[in-house]
């Protein structure tokens, strides 16, 4: 297991338009996913420990999230050639099993990963209402292992998002496995 942490925010970037098949059987697309006040766009997996252990957590802030006008979406753009957990059956079972409050969605040709400069499992892309990214940190302060009064970076990121249109200027990486790319080692 590689981990990688997440570049440093690119402020006002636009997110790359995806069109890809969700394990609820519908094809989402970027506009079909946003809020009216932003979009949080997650690049997940089943099998990387750094996102098992915070699926929880994952789902408690979209929902919360959801009450400040964010949409959030997951995209899974491993290989499932070498990674069988990451495979599209799985993805349906994950989703259920966590009760998924959003679309999860699974980008096989990995086009979608690399157009975003996705590095890692987790790694976050918050964007505000006029879809400019204001966010690439962590979810929160205290990684793997939950903390129950650890700093929430990537709620309290995405709800001044919400509120303001803009991100906090000081981002703490993500960090996490690396995105399996077909193909390599």
């Amino acid at each position: 297991m590689v981990r990688l942490e997440t570049p440093v925010c690119d402020f006002g970037l636009a997110p790359p338009a995806f069109s890809l098949p969700g394990v609820d059987g519908k094809t989402w697309t970027l506009e079909a996913c946003r809020g009216p006040r932003g979009l949080l766009v997650m690049f997940i997996c089943n099998h990387c420990p750094y996102v098992q252990a915070i699926r929880e957590r994952i789902v408690r802030d979209t929902r919360e999230l959801a009450n400040y006008g964010i949409g959030s979406v997951a995209i899974m753009s491993n290989d499932p050639a070498d990674y069988p957990e990451d495979g599209f059956d799985m993805m349906r079972r994950v989703a259920g099993e966590f009760g998924f409050p959003f679309p999860y969605l699974w980008d096989e040709s990995q086009e979608v990963a690399r157009a975003y400069g996705a590095v890692c499992t987790p790694d976050f892309f918050g964007y505000n209402a006029a879809l400019e990214l204001q966010y690439r940190g962590r979810l929160d302060a205290s990684r793997k292992e939950a903390a129950p009064d650890a700093r929430r970076d990537l709620f309290e990121a995405m709800k001044q998002v919400a509120q303001t249109g803009r991100g906090p200027r000081e981002q703490i990486p993500s960090m996490g496995c690396s995105i399996k790319w077909r193909g390599s080692e």
